[in-house]
């Protein structure tokens, strides 16, 4: 089994579900690609780290979800963003709930790096199928009009993960479209 990014399921509003993410650590990387090559082109820089290029040459158990944002050149505080066709997309693993930035081996590779995910409440929306940008781009629409609904209030902009491998058929496929929201709804 792999292991999953804990969270907390704070509500169930509509078709969203609002989560409590812990702080976490991330190995990504920045590739410039349109979005359904990104996670292609990010995956072997990433795989190599999880697999022993790093500094303790150490393998990392493989955890899900592989998140994917359109990247910022904003300060390290914002969060990952993912709008637009084509340009730079950070591609990310998720790390084991075991580790934290310290404990986590360094990377050899340039490509990676490591970063601490703060802790975040989240809004979250799954679907099953392709890895495109036009099912992205429908299912944000969707999560967007749900936090509007449930009357929370976004931060920064979405994002996109995904759980399965390739392989799996694209009809099994856990995704899900995620955004920040703010910690006092609207309403």
């Amino acid at each position: 089994m792999t292991e999953k990014q804990p969270f907390d399921l704070v509500a169930t509003e509509g078709t969203i579900e609002v989560r409590r993410y812990p702080e976490h650590v991330v190995a990504e990387t920045e590739v410039s690609a349109d979005f359904e090559d990104a996670g292609n082109r990010a995956f072997r820089f990433l795989f190599g780290y999880i697999s022993g290029d790093n500094t303790a040459q150490q393998s990392i158990d493989m955890t899900s979800p592989v998140v994917q944002a359109k990247s910022q050149r904003v300060a390290m505080t914002a969060p990952v963003v993912q709008t637009g066709a084509g340009g730079n997309y950070t591609v990310a693993f998720v790390l084991p709930a075991s580790f934290d930035e310290a404990s986590a081996p360094l990377p050899t590779r340039s490509e990676v790096s490591l970063r601490t995910v703060p802790a975040r409440l989240v809004a979250a929306m799954r679907f099953t199928g392709r890895w495109s940008k036009s099912s992205f781009d429908k299912h944000v629409t969707r999560l967007l009009s749900g936090v509007t609904d449930a009357g929370l209030t976004t931060i920064g902009e979405p994002w996109f993960a995904r759980f399965d491998p390739p392989l799996t058929p694209s009809f099994l496929r856990h995704n899900e479209v995620l955004v920040e929201v703010a910690e006092n709804p609207t309403k």
